[in-house]
């Protein structure tokens, strides 16, 4: 059902030959986890296509002191903002990492915040996380986490994410308002939302 065609359908610019590649690992994935209807393959391809345009990614944390106090204003002052922009590492082991609290995210030793950042073609972050995956697909992950930028780990880490979280139940809908249900349980919030509605009509039209 997953094929290359349908990949360079929802993205054009993706190279023929890596498209094949992500396409047979995707479609494993997709088995293994359920994925396993029209609509559904359907839903998880639109958000992937705007998560990561298929390709396994890597959180960009190169933000500005601006951009920090807009993303994490509770975490960063003004001061620490500026002190903090454009320095990955730190801004990660400052935004995920323990606090007074407890930990973040699962994120229980020096530096986790900046180990366990975002990765794969939906982003997985915290040391939490990544064990809990990383068990499910059976790689360990948290011993080296840029097992989750390869294509048929990524595949795995995705639809896993995709069946843990119940993503199934609300794909089996279509819609607009489907889309919208979804997106929040992947983003938080709905954030590329029109583009993602974009995706989702694209991949049902395709596999009609």
């Amino acid at each position: 059902m997953i094929t290359r065609q349908l990949l360079c359908t929802l993205q054009p610019k993706l190279d023929p030959n890596d498209a094949e590649t992500v396409a047979r690992h995707l479609q494993a994935a997709a088995t293994r986890f359920e994925i396993n209807s029209r609509s559904r393959v359907a839903h998880f391809l639109a958000q992937l296509a705007h998560e990561s345009g298929f390709r396994p990614v890597e959180e960009n944390l190169n933000y500005s002191a601006e951009g920090l106090r807009r993303t994490w204003p509770t975490i960063f002052t003004e001061q620490l903002a500026l002190e903090s922009m454009r320095n990955p590492e730190r801004i990660a082991n400052t935004a995920y990492q323990s606090t007074r609290l407890g930990p973040r995210l699962g994120n229980t030793e020096p530096g986790d915040g900046f180990r366990f950042r975002g990765r794969g073609f939906i982003q997985i972050t915290g040391r939490s996380n990544y064990k809990k995956y990383g068990e499910l697909i059976g790689h360990n992950i948290v011993d080296n986490p840029d097992l989750a930028l390869l294509v048929d780990v990524s595949s795995l880490v995705a639809a896993a994410f995709w069946h843990e979280n119940g993503l199934n139940r609300l794909a089996d809908r279509a819609g607009f308002e489907a889309v919208e249900a979804i997106t929040k349980k992947i983003n938080g919030g709905k954030h590329g939302l029109e583009e993602r509605w974009r995706h989702f009509q694209l991949a049902a039209k395709a596999l009609t």
